[in-house]
């Protein structure tokens, strides 16, 4: 009998890491306390049930501000440096949340701000110095499966060409391709190709190489496959899993140019689920657009200002832009945004904007960096034309061109056009026909697995855009 497989240690490994931070931030938050009552002599000095709760409030807060500026992204690449800019940034603004939001409502709740600011302290220090030795040492390679791809033509090869680096492969290790009859052509290295008689061997050869996943990647598979090995592997603990489900898992895209008619219609996901038939995304998108107009408007007005000085009062056109777009169903709507080009920049007719267009304005630049040019557009969630997640709406112009190329491309208007969206998470600014399959990718996958707990995530991910100037 095969020992227990290794498949999903991964997961295991990332809750043991969320459980290690937590606790270290507990501990920070409980020295601190020890220090303040020791050293700052209180009048009434802190009691231990008190300070452990302060403690698990400080932990629960900053991990919360932590996942909003990128911290808990499997896939974020930064040095020591970049680390520590991230953990001095979540701490302040968990002394925000902390001192403006949360002891102001829960006033009983409310600590010192010395003690916050030893907390703070204690907890810049534990967190990058543990953060630096998981990620600078082989303790990930711990968790890791060990995969073997069956297929080494065209669909396996999406497998490579999405999975170059090593922060790609964070959770597995690749051992090889195996070529399956009915593959085309191989473009797989030959070092990484493992021919063996799959047939007759291959629960075998995944037993003695400590195989933890099986992932069917053959380019034709109608009576190609050993079914009877891979009913043996996967009632022996070996994960069997298609190359979309894979993919998918692993990169949170679904690659639309391996999707077939079946896997769509009886697979999970891309159901509509009672949240979505009523009226409860509507009203919660409301609450939030003006809250966010309470909070944003002092912005709001120096935007407009500013992009008024700059051209607006030379050339009297608006601050405001508006531009029709593919919404809910296909159905057209205007957006509202700043306007961020000068007021000539479509004279000869509608085109893709680019990192550098020359027809962005320089207050225009600042305010697409850091997404306030897309204020206005609460406006369109107030009218119910958008949410505050989903896909961004694309022109029409541009939609019936990609729509003929990209398929399924259609399917991203099933759903409701958002101010901020996965896509916008995942991947960097682009503005091409190829950008725009890409982000499709990613599309879909929210549609598939849309929720209010994805929505929720989403939108504090967005924070770390917003902050950083990533995406669009």
């Amino acid at each position: 009998m095969r020992k227990a497989s290794r498949y999903g240690q991964n997961t295991i490994a990332d809750k043991l890491f969320l459980i290690a931070e937590l606790s270290l931030l507990i501990l920070a938050s409980l020295l601190a306390s020890y220090i303040f009552n020791l050293y700052f002599k209180p009048i009434e000095p802190v009691s231990f049930d008190n300070r452990l709760i302060n403690a698990i409030l400080f932990a629960a807060s900053v991990m919360l501000c932590a996942l909003s500026v990128g911290l808990y992204d499997q896939k974020l690449r930064e040095g020591q440096k970049g680390i520590l800019k991230r953990v001095v940034i979540t701490l302040v603004f968990n002394a925000i949340l902390l001192e403006l939001v949360v002891f102001q409502l829960f006033s009983f709740l409310h600590i010192s701000f010395s003690y916050l600011l030893i907390s703070s302290i204690f907890s810049a220090i534990l967190l990058s110095s543990f953060r630096a030795i998981f990620h600078y040492t082989d303790i990930t390679l711990t968790r890791r499966r060990r995969i073997l791809v069956l297929g080494s033509g065209e669909r396996a090869s999406i497998i490579e060409r999405r999975m170059r680096r090593n922060v790609d492969k964070r959770n597995f290790d690749i051992v090889g391709f195996t070529p399956i009859e009915g593959d085309k052509q191989s473009v797989i290295d030959e070092s990484k190709l493992k021919p063996f008689n799959y047939e007759t061997d291959l629960y075998q050869y995944a037993i003695e190489n400590n195989i933890d996943q099986l992932v069917i990647a053959c380019d034709e598979r109608r009576n190609m496959l050993p079914v009877e090995h891979l009913f043996k592997c996967k009632t022996r603990g070996i994960d069997v899993i298609e190359i979309l489900d894979f993919i998918e898992q692993e990169t949170g895209q679904i690659a639309v140019n391996l999707i077939y008619p079946s896997w769509v219609i009886y697979g999970n996901g891309f159901d509509l689920n009672q949240r979505f038939k009523t009226s409860l995304d509507y009203k919660l998108n409301l609450i939030l657009a003006l809250l966010l107009l309470l909070v944003t408007w002092p912005i709001i007005l120096i935007t407009m200002l500013l992009i008024y000085l700059e051209d607006g009062r030379k050339t009297g056109a608006s601050v405001f832009y508006k531009q029709l777009r593919v919404g809910y169903d296909g159905k057209p709507f205007y957006i509202l945004k700043f306007r961020s080009m000068k007021p000539d920049a479509e004279k000869n007719g509608a085109r893709w904007a680019s990192a550098d267009d020359d027809r962005v304005t320089k207050v225009g630049r600042f305010i697409r960096k850091y997404r306030i040019d897309e204020l206005p557009q609460l406006l369109n969630v107030l009218y119910g034309e958008m949410g505050f997640v989903g896909p961004r709406p694309e022109r029409p112009e541009f939609v019936d061109e990609l729509a003929k190329d990209i398929p399924y491309y259609n399917q991203r208007h099933n759903v409701k056009p958002g101010l901020t969206g996965w896509a916008q998470l995942k991947y960097p600014y682009g503005a091409t026909a190829e950008d725009a399959q890409e982000k499709l990718k990613f599309d879909l996958y929210y549609i598939k697995h849309r929720s209010l707990l994805l929505d929720l995530m989403i939108l504090i991910r967005t924070v770390e855009i917003v902050l950083f100037g990533k995406g669009r």
